[in-house]
Parts: C-alpha cells; structure tokens; sequence
C-alpha cells in the first residue's frame, strides 16, 4: 500500500515540476486519489491545521478590510448625498433646538437593551455639545419586544400633552428598561403617574389613528433609510445602524461642524 501512495506522490510531484499541468489534470489525480491529501494532513497534522487556521485568519482578515472599505465608501456617499428625514416641529426633541446646526435622528425601540446603550451615547453627546446638537427621538419597535410598540404610543400621548413629560418619560423607561418587560401596561400606568401627565387622556389617546400614524410613518421612514434593527441614528443624514460608541458621534459631529 505504502508502494501505491509513494507513485501517486510521485506522479503528483511530476505534474508540479513539469510546469505545464493544468489545473484540471490536477483535480482529477487528486479527485481519483483523494489518500493523496488524507495521507499528508494524517502524517503532519500540526503543519495541516496551523496552515488551515492562517488561511481562515487571512480570509477574515481580507473580509474585514473588505467591509471596512465598502463602510467608507458608503460613509463618504453619504456625507455627499445625505438622507433627508421629516422633522416636524411636533416632535419631541431630547436636545437642543431647531437652530442646532447638528441633527440627530434616533430610531429606537423601548424594550431594546442596545438602545439603553444609545441612550447612555446620546447623554453623552448632550453632555459634549450642548446646544450644537439636537436630538429628535423616533421609533422603531420591533416586533420581538412586545412592550416596544405600546411604550412608544405611550410617549407620543404623552407629548401631546407635553414635551417635557414625554421626555421625562423616555428617560425614565431606559432609565428602568427591566421593568417594563416584567411591569408591561402597570409600568407604563405608573411612570405616566409620576412625570404628571394626565393619565385617562393617555389611555384615550393612544388608541387614537393620529398617535398610531406617528409610529407607523417612524417605522416606515426607518425602513426606507435602510434600518432593520436597533438603534439607528442619522447624524446630519449620515447613517449610523448600531449602539457605536461615543467617539464614533464624535467623527461624524466633527466633521458636520467644521463644514
């Protein structure tokens, strides 16, 4: 058996060295003697999984450098063409003003644990650019998170009645994100209690088409910008899909600002 291996060994080396064999003739000796590569990997196992891990680590490594090359490019087409939210004086703003010259938008979902993370960046942001920066909360509960889509007509019932409850009430729903899964309706009762909202108006109101159509329309912009999951953010129309860290708002900010 030994005898057999070493001539289709050597007949492989044969094709090698002739510096003509096509690589069809080579797949077919391999293909028709397939204990050519068993008897290698089992004789140098080390050598085989060594070489087998560098070539999934270069593979990932050219994947990554890939991605990354495609998220700049996509990064500088926004920056030249970008997205144009609706932002209606209505909506509640959790920064800033209308003359900020910095506009994000932020597509959440209540019962999101990233978007707790968001939550934390944007404070952060607020707390870095103050005045610069205005930040107009909207929605996008997904449909995994029960308590995301019911929370969200809550805080635009809420707004109706005021912005600085409804802000409140954001603040206090991430704020205690454990909660609301466990508390559902009760929880959402009680925090409408504590920011001082009127709570039977609440209940009437988010049953109303005009609440509902502010989260549908919320949704459905989010969808057209390209966002599926959450959070998403438009800094300026500049996508950020993803609870990214500070210091990523930082560059995009920046680079608004030196415009």
């Amino acid at each position: 058996m030994k005898k057999i291996n070493f001539t289709i060994v050597a007949i492989l080396i044969s094709f090698l060295m002739s510096g003509c064999v096509g690589k069809d003739a080579l797949k077919k000796t391999i293909e028709e003697n397939p204990e050519i590569i068993t008897n290698m990997i089992e004789k140098h196992p080390k050598k085989f999984l060594d070489a087998v891990n560098k070539a999934v680590e270069n593979a990932r490594s050219a994947q990554r450098k890939d991605q990354a090359k495609k998220e700049d490019e996509a990064l500088e087409d926004e920056f030249k063409n970008p997205k144009k939210p609706e932002v209606s004086d209505s909506r509640v703003l959790l920064a800033g003003s209308k003359s900020a010259p910095i506009t994000i938008i932020e597509y959440s979902d209540f019962q999101c644990p990233y978007c707790t993370k968001g939550f934390e960046v944007m404070n952060s942001v607020k707390a870095k650019y103050g005045d610069k920066v205005r930040i107009v909360y909207k929605h996008l509960p997904l449909d995994f998170h029960p308590q995301a889509e019911p929370a969200a007509r809550y805080f635009e019932a809420i707004a109706l009645q005021s912005h600085s409850k409804a802000k409140k009430f954001h603040d206090m729903i991430f704020q205690n994100q454990g909660d609301l899964k466990s508390g559902k309706t009760d929880f959402l009762n009680g925090l409408v209690k504590k920011v001082g909202a009127n709570l039977s108006k609440v209940l009437k109101d988010i049953e109303s088409s005009k609440v509902k159509s502010i989260v549908e329309k919320d949704m459905s912009e989010a969808r057209k910008f390209g966002f599926s999951g959450t959070p998403g953010f438009l800094v300026n129309g500049v996508s950020v899909k993803g609870a990214y860290p500070l210091s990523h708002f930082e560059k995009l900010i920046d680079r608004h600002l030196k415009k």
